[in-house]
């Protein structure tokens, strides 16, 4: 049954991502959630997702603890576990540098994130789906 799905899930947001001003490709507005963003399909969230990542590193947040601490600040969440979780799953360190040519990784930390967010594995095709309907991040 769809409503025991964790609500990343349900709103095909894989990552959570909060509402902002700016929509995503797929994105639907206004949705039904009121807090979180809701996308047409998980690939669509997966896509928001990945061009999040590519906007991070425009800011210079080139590592997972860097996209980590302000994905998911201290004051609000337990932010070294996250970072903890993430390394874990994707076997990157944590202050590897990242770059618009780090798709392969991406791709692992995009799935790793999804796991933490929702308790469960990612399907990785809606994963791979996600990254194919974007263009700036590279193998």
């Amino acid at each position: 049954m769809e409503n025991n799905l964790p609500r990343g899930l349900r709103n095909n947001n894989p990552l959570n991502m909060r509402i902002g001003e700016s929509a995503f490709t797929g994105e639907i507005k206004p949705g039904t959630d009121r807090s979180f963003r809701q996308f047409q399909t998980m690939a669509y969230g997966y896509r928001a997702a990945f061009r999040q990542m590519e906007l991070y590193l425009g800011r210079g947040l080139n590592t997972i603890e860097k996209i980590i601490t302000t994905w998911s600040p201290p004051e609000e969440n337990h932010t070294q576990a996250y970072i903890a979780m993430v390394c874990a799953h994707t076997g990157i360190a944590s202050t590897k540098v990242l770059t618009l040519h780090s798709g392969e990784d991406f791709i692992r930390i995009v799935a790793a994130m999804s796991y933490v967010e929702n308790g469960q594995q990612p399907v990785m095709a809606d994963v791979l789906a996600g990254f194919a309907l974007q263009t700036a991040i590279t193998r």
